[in-house]
């Protein structure tokens, strides 16, 4: 955890001292009713967060590191009570296409083509899985002509894992699994909400088709990730920067969690809704 950390500091620094713009946040969130594949039970997390955005003349960059703190009910080992441990880290490149060339290439409501590639690193201590996932993602990204910001992108992603679990048919697995490569439809936005000054719409839609057949030979779904917020800039009641603090609430539905289904998991824990508080300081 505190070696993903440093990376992170180290990459997040680089990209800063070479971009026009950048912001850089510190973030914590809090809910009570995550959940994991196998795992009957509500989990409560805390989320600590390092979110890097960038831009330069040709693209932007986006980086974020969450390191998830589980409660008793997602336990890190057999011999220990206390809750797992999850750094992830994901990082995206989107070249915009039109800068590249010299040329707009908007029209009606599209503004600008882009390429997007990226990644996905995790690890996790936990009783049952253990993740390593590593995954490459790339595609085409179209940006919409908002306010503030809204990209959608098809992309294909490149993905594996090598879970060390306690108990069969996980603890079997004795080498990196790779998937199937499977698409992705992605959208991410930030949309100031205008009825209120100081209010911001934000958050990601992914629509992920099933992988094939997972490490132990299990079929995979199709999974639903949206995270979204309402988040509000009270930093500017104290005098602050615009955009320097700021607090709300986030909404998190997440459906085969992983690709795992309700058909191999008994209807343990591939499905959660989570309600959280959120609260963010950039600089």
């Amino acid at each position: 955890m505190k070696l993903a950390a440093c990376a992170a500091l180290a990459l997040v620094s680089g990209i800063s001292q070479a971009a026009d713009w950048s912001d850089t946040a510190i973030s914590w969130r809090h809910g009570e009713t995550f959940r994991e594949p196998f795992n009957p039970t509500n989990i409560s997390k805390n989320i600590f967060a390092l979110t890097h955005s960038s831009g330069y003349k040709y693209g932007v960059n986006y980086f974020n590191l969450d390191l998830l703190q589980s409660d008793h009910n997602d336990p890190g080992s057999l011999t220990q009570k206390s809750g797992a441990q999850e750094a992830y880290v994901v990082y995206r490149h989107t070249l915009d296409i039109g800068k590249v060339m010299g040329q707009e290439l908007a029209y009606g409501a599209v503004k600008g083509v882009g390429a997007t590639v990226g990644f996905d690193w995790n690890t996790k201590n936990d009783v049952g899985y253990n993740s390593r996932k590593r995954m490459l993602v790339l595609g085409p990204t179209l940006m919409w002509d908002v306010p503030g910001y809204l990209n959608t992108s098809v992309l294909l992603l490149r993905e594996s894992n090598a879970p060390s679990g306690a108990f069969p048919p996980i603890s079997q697995v004795t080498d990196r699994y790779t998937y199937e490569t499977h698409p992705m439809l992605s959208a991410n936005w930030g949309i100031p909400v205008a009825a209120v000054e100081g209010l911001s719409f934000e958050g990601y839609l992914n629509w992920i088709a099933a992988k094939g057949r997972d490490e132990v030979g299990n079929g995979t779904g199709a999974e639903t990730h949206l995270d979204m917020q309402l988040m509000y800039d009270v930093g500017r009641h104290f005098n602050q920067p615009k955009n320097r603090f700021r607090v709300g609430f986030e909404y998190e539905l997440w459906n085969n969690k992983f690709g795992n289904t309700e058909r191999t998991t008994g209807g343990k824990g591939q499905r959660a809704t989570t309600p959280m508080v959120r609260a963010e300081y950039h600089f």
